[in-house]
């Protein structure tokens, strides 16, 4: 009656119909192969597990990238305060070894130059003789003296100062 009154053949109508279903069994038949192949994924990434047990390890690895962070944290605050500690001690090192007299050998005479990060701190010198050993102390502020330094102090301050200081690079 419909193809009667659109004029159109009853058998067109059915080869029409035929070929829209072949066309969505096609497409069902390639959504089915897509879907197994998507359930064989999801069966792997699960590998037996439960998602109970796969969201106790996410958990489990999410606590752990969090401590981590708070230990690196306190680990960087650790560091500063030790850099901030070690401008205070003594970096720079200077030592003379001399004969102070003559007559004696195996220059058991010494200046030795002690500086911090800033140039401050002491010259040691202890002067070796048949007498006895005798050591004087001269203070350094900012790698200069305010008593006259001898020869070999003046050596033992000037290799102090030319040591290269440890130095971060951020």
């Amino acid at each position: 009656m419909i193809s009667n009154y659109l004029g159109i053949d009853s058998d067109y109508i059915i080869i029409g119909l035929v070929a829209v279903v072949l066309i969505l069994l096609i497409l069902i038949i390639v959504n089915m192969v897509k879907v197994s192949k998507l359930n064989k994924k999801y069966q792997s990434f699960m590998g037996g597990k439960s998602a109970k047990s796969l969201e106790d390890t996410l958990i489990k690895r999410l606590q752990q990238v969090d401590d981590l962070m708070k230990a690196n944290e306190k680990n960087e605050k650790s560091i500063e305060k030790i850099f901030s500690n070690m401008k205070n001690t003594f970096q720079k090192i200077g030592l003379v070894k001399y004969d102070a007299f003559n007559e004696m050998g195996g220059k058991l005479s010494f200046s030795l130059a002690l500086l911090n990060e800033t140039n401050d701190g002491f010259v040691l010198n202890a002067v070796h003789s048949r007498e006895g050993c005798y050591t004087y102390v001269k203070e350094i502020i900012d790698g200069t003296s305010v008593i006259a330094l001898a020869g070999e102090e003046k050596e033992a301050l000037e290799i102090a100062k030319s040591c290269k200081q440890f130095e971060i690079k951020k």
